[in-house]
């Protein structure tokens, strides 16, 4: 018997519908009849003459993308040496009843009997695991790395003079920060900062800002609770509800914006307001499409327009606090396992897993073109810096083999 398909005796840790499941070495369990052919658990129940027949079929179909012992150099292919076996199956199923998306899968198994997947699956299963991909070398003095919220907080101190402490205004002629997308934010600051939007003052305050610093900014305060202004309002909002209605377009019937390119005006300082709307009629902020749409107005009317979006109740942004990587593994963790290895049959070992392969998928599930209620969970609030910080985490992790023990040869 080859050392791939050693079968020493284990010690069983978990029993699933009659079968030994069976992690790290220790003494035998006796196996038990196995279910009617077509269930999903099929392989746990495969004998050794049958994994031995894996193998030769594993060799012509499957070793020349997931390598001879399921250990995959290919980027984008993974890893299955040492894969929950009845997870195996039913994929390597779903590829042959066509429930998954047309690839070369297709054309490997198509020619592969039922029994022939059980066997391929059990093969696959009893391999020794990936080796985990190594970790990176420290760098000298590294800084640990900050949550960006409170990095935010501290870099917006100087803010707080003129636009609040929490981002809401009490200063007339100082816009509020709350209730404004990250991404328009940090735009206006980068304008301020290149010179685009003309303030000296605005200028010198982000001049040392960095692209993550500006992020943080941005973050902190999208973050805050909104709230009007606490400024007077000189215009009348009752007129100025009126003479908005060409602004609901791209700044919202009441002024929350639904693009993040547009920023919101909803209980914005009017004074602000006002004046950067005049500073857009005679081009002294350079939009020409904001130019176009406030030609025509007149002193008095933009000043209703102000004191309109003034008296309205701001919203917070659609923006979510960010997650630790320690808070999404423990997540992932309840599925796949403590560290990526499961213990579900059914459910994939992610652990040692090739990091292009893991952060394909989850990008997969994350745009919903692969189907899973509570994979598209999961993912749908994940970033793409997550996905990516994810995929590399568990490719890191120490895979452990689990394994089911085969039945004796009759």
């Amino acid at each position: 018997m080859t050392k791939s398909a050693r079968f020493p005796g284990r010690v069983a840790l978990t029993l699933l519908a009659g079968a030994a499941f069976t992690f790290g070495p220790a003494a035998a369990v006796a196996q038990q009849k196995p279910p009617a052919a077509g269930a999903d658990l099929r392989p746990v129940f495969a004998t050794v003459p049958d994994i031995v027949e894996g193998k030769r079929v594993a060799e012509v179909s499957c070793s020349r993308c997931h390598g001879a012992t399921g250990v995959s150099a290919t980027a984008g292919v993974p890893h299955i040496a040492a894969q929950r076996s009845p997870y195996l199956y039913t994929q390597l199923r779903a590829y042959l009843q066509g429930a998954r998306p047309q690839s070369a899968m297709t054309g490997a198994v198509k020619f592969l009997s039922d029994d022939a997947l059980v066997k391929v699956a059990a093969y696959y299963g009893s391999l020794d695991p990936a080796k985990a991909a190594p970790a990176p070398k420290p760098a000298p003095k590294a800084a640990a790395q900050k949550d960006p919220v409170q990095a935010g907080r501290a870099a917006a101190e100087s803010c707080g003079g003129c636009h609040g402490d929490n981002g809401v205004s009490k200063t007339p002629g100082s816009p509020s920060l709350v209730g404004l997308d990250p991404k328009y934010l940090v735009a206006a600051i980068n304008a301020y900062k290149s010179g685009q939007r003309k303030d000296e003052t605005m200028k010198a305050l982000v001049a040392g800002l960095s692209d993550a610093d500006m992020g943080s900014v941005a973050l902190y305060y999208a973050l805050q609770k909104p709230a009007r202004a606490g400024t007077p309002a000189a215009g009348d909002a009752a007129a100025g509800k009126k003479a908005a209605g060409a602004c609901a377009g791209c700044h919202g019937d009441t002024g929350v914006a639904s693009d993040p390119a547009n920023p919101s005006l909803a209980g914005q300082d009017a004074q602000y307001l006002a004046t950067a709307t005049q500073a857009y009629k005679v081009g002294t902020r350079k939009d020409e499409t904001m130019k176009s749409m406030v030609a025509a107005l007149d002193d008095a009317a933009i000043r209703n327009i102000a004191a309109f979006y003034a008296a309205q109740q701001p919203q917070a942004p659609k923006v979510r606090r960010p997650v630790s990587l320690a808070e999404l593994t423990e997540r992932c963790d309840r599925c796949h396992g403590i560290n990526g290895n499961s213990i579900d049959p059914m459910v994939p070992a992610i652990a040692a897993q090739r990091a292009d392969w893991l952060e394909q998928v989850l990008n997969t599930y994350h745009t919903g073109s692969r189907k899973s209620t509570a994979m598209a969970a999961m993912t749908s609030v994940l970033s793409e810096g997550e996905i990516k910080e994810l995929a590399i985490h568990y490719s890191r992790q120490t895979a452990r083999a689990v394994t089911f023990i085969p039945l004796p040869s009759k």
